[in-house]
């Protein structure tokens, strides 16, 4: 019962908006058209789609919603990345997010002081303080793992694998079912919510918009071709897709058919564009006072603050690094930015229900509640309107549905705070993090004007076809853009508080090295930039304390300089960009996870264990095992302690401090910021 109930609500949802996507043909924007729908495609929702209520205890991580940066140690307090997720800061505008997560809802705390992982069933399930990610934590475990498949990843061409295009054949077996211009195929099919975004088709267009030679995948003909209703985004990236980070994304959004028409029903390219900027500015805080519904034939619904429209859907392919991409060559990868042709995942979303956040407060969520997903076609709800699907790499590298296991991982950040008993509906866990604006990260960072709308390009990345492989490997183009609440550069604000280039506060050895060759007295600083590593290498604490104190100072003297810009205020792209040989060695070891399908156990794998995941604590904050056993300097954290008072509210729950004080202003090396907001400041 409880499946047929999850059912009828999904598909009564999905007939309407599958009728609303659905083609007619090449009409002209300058041809009238009924603005009443036309008849659904016969191919599509022929079947329901089903799927199932599954426990997390059953998978390998029944934590996989807590990711793996979130175990990292904070050198003292020294590194904040903590706050670029967990923030009061979106749900205190009422900005389609109500999980506030640095201290405004006592339910859930102030997750950048402690490691305070909720749990479920415990002690009946593993408790959430252990660290699941071993492919992060400890890289020679993975090694291992591929060795004992009889793989050699040194043998790997890694330059030819990320050449290859995988995404078109998996688009391939979704065009097999029809309904290009839906989100759902409508048939049985483990392709069957597989992004109907053509890849032959992109990219996209100056404009953003995504066109196409085919007429089956087309809505509507303008000027300049066959209308696919998706459109590119451009946006300043978090410390998590970036080219140093190893992985780089391409966004795309599509509206339901409604907005791209005129009152009289005509398809308009230019009623559209408008409706998307309407969309772009509701969710970046920007709406007028005039602007209180959606334009054209969509000028009956309402806009509602921080939520996209129903039917909102988003296609989210994530590459390989490849440094000599920039969409110049189509041989290297049609695609800008340090895109390769190979993807590692193609990600989607949907909207299908609607979800008011301010309706819940200050709830708890149910951590016990089961996953609502299928087992066999990549998708999962996230409790709050939202269905997310996921395609990966299987271990010969063609793309293939994920489980609901790695899909929970796709819950743990795009998500929000709601007790489901109280819409209605059977209990489904959600999660999600502070920084959301209805459970999504691009749009609301999209770069201003018509600069966002277009193939995401990492700051206008352009290749040096001259350098070599260890050598930076070309230049942004774009200037930094700003944060509209912290009134800095995006960038420079998060080298001031992570003083790394990633949400795992990493610094690679090239960045290292030039941050020494850039920071020294004999150039007007302090102090010298401090071998963060030769200190580890005494075991001394205070030694090593001393250093991460240094080196959080110094970074915000080279960028209160302005040192990290150019000339013209584009970041330097040393800090930004790997050298290919660095590129291609990250793309192997992930490969190794790939080969051995160990998804459950990390998609972050470092050529060493990060001193982040490390231990150095003094006495004064020391912590154990869960077992009682001390750590010594230098291990690697598996664990921290967890509340084990039966009875308790937080009975399972993380107790240890982070060492990020609330109290330490940032004048004295504090990193603690509440209210951080992902927007930027318009130009």
């Amino acid at each position: 019962m409880q499946n047929t109930t999850q059912t009828l609500r999904y598909l009564s949802l999905a007939s309407l908006i599958t009728i609303g996507l659905v083609g007619c043909g090449g009409g002209g924007s300058s041809t009238p058209q009924s603005p009443q729908p036309p008849a659904p495609n016969p191919t599509a929702q022929q079947l329901p789609l089903l799927g199932e209520y599954i426990s997390r205890a059953s998978f390998a991580n029944p934590h996989a919603h807590i990711p793996a940066q979130c175990f990292i140690e904070t050198g003292g307090g020294t590194q904040n990345a903590c706050l670029f997720c967990h923030t009061n800061g979106v749900a205190a505008l009422k900005l389609g997010n109500n999980n506030p997560q640095a201290g405004l809802n006592p339910n859930i705390g102030n997750l950048q002081a402690e490691y305070a992982f909720g749990v479920f069933d415990y002690p009946q399930v593993v408790n959430s303080s252990i660290n699941p990610w071993m492919n992060t934590l400890k890289p020679e475990v993975l090694h291992t793992a591929v060795a004992a498949l009889g793989a050699n990843a040194a043998d790997w061409d890694m330059q030819t694998y990320i050449r290859q295009n995988n995404w078109q054949a998996a688009f391939a077996k979704r065009a097999a079912l029809g309904a290009l211009t839906s989100w759902d195929a409508g048939v049985d099919s483990p392709f069957r919510v597989f992004p109907s975004l053509n890849p032959d088709d992109l990219p996209a267009k100056a404009d953003g918009f995504v066109r196409t030679n085919n007429p089956a995948g087309s809505l509507f003909q303008d000027e300049q071709g066959l209308m696919t209703g998706w459109r590119a985004v451009n946006f300043m990236p978090y410390g998590i897709f970036t080219p140093l980070a190893g992985s780089v994304s391409g966004i795309y959004i599509r509206l339901p058919k409604v907005f791209m028409q005129t009152a009289s029903g005509a398809f308009s390219t230019a009623t559209y564009a408008e409706n998307l900027d309407r969309v772009a500015a509701n969710i970046q805080n920007r709406l007028t006072s005039e602007q209180t519904h959606y334009v054209g034939a969509a000028s009956n619904i309402e806009i509602v603050r921080g939520q996209y429209p129903l039917g909102t859907e988003f296609a989210h392919p994530l590459h390989y690094v490849d440094v000599q991409a920039d969409g110049s060559n189509p041989a290297i990868s049609p695609f800008p930015g340090t895109r390769a042709q190979r993807v590692k995942e193609v990600r989607w979303m949907i909207k299908l229900h609607e979800w008011y956040p301010a309706e819940f407060g200050n709830t708890l969520k149910e951590e016990s509640a089961p996953v609502y997903a299928s087992r066999t076609d990549g998708w999962i709800e996230n409790g709050t309107g939202w269905i997310i699907g996921g395609f990966i790499e299987d271990a010969k590298g063609e793309l293939r549905p994920q489980t609901p296991s790695e899909l929970t991982q796709c819950v743990g950040c795009h998500s929000s705070n709601v007790r489901q008993s109280d819409v209605g509906q059977n209990p489904v866990f959600t999660s999600g993090t502070g920084n959301t604006i209805d459970s999504t990260w691009a749009l609301p960072r999209k770069l201003n004007g018509n600069a966002g709308w277009g193939e995401m390009n990492y700051l206008g990345f352009k290749a040096n076809s001259n350098a070599s492989a260890n050598q930076t490997p070309g230049t942004l183009t774009m200037p930094e853009p700003v944060n509209q609440y912290a009134q800095q550069g995006e960038f420079r604000f998060f080298l001031d508080h992570v003083v790394g280039i990633s949400l795992y506060g990493d610094m690679p050895a090239t960045v290292d090295a030039f941050l020494a060759q850039k920071i020294s007295t004999a150039q007007g600083y302090s102090q010298d930039w401090p071998d963060l590593n030769a200190a580890i290498a005494t075991k001394n604490v205070v030694a090593i304390g001393q250093a991460q104190r240094q080196r959080l100072a110094l970074i915000r003297e080279f960028t209160a300089k302005g040192a990290y810009l150019d000339s013209a205020k584009r970041i330097l792209p040393e800090l930004f960009l790997p050298t290919r040989a660095d590129a291609l060695e990250a793309a192997r070891r992930y490969r190794e996870v790939a080969v051995t399908q160990r998804f459950d156990f990390g998609k972050d794998v470092f050529d060493k264990t990060p001193a982040s995941l490390q231990y150095f604590r003094d006495e004064a904050n020391a912590y154990t095992h869960q077992n009682g056993t001390p750590y010594v300097v230098g291990e690697v954290v598996t664990d921290r302690p967890i509340n084990t008072t039966v009875g308790d509210f937080t009975y399972g729950v993380g107790i240890v401090p982070t060492l990020i004080d609330e109290n330490k202003p940032f004048s004295a090396g504090g990193t603690f910021v509440p209210d951080y907001v992902p927007l930027l400041a318009p130009d």
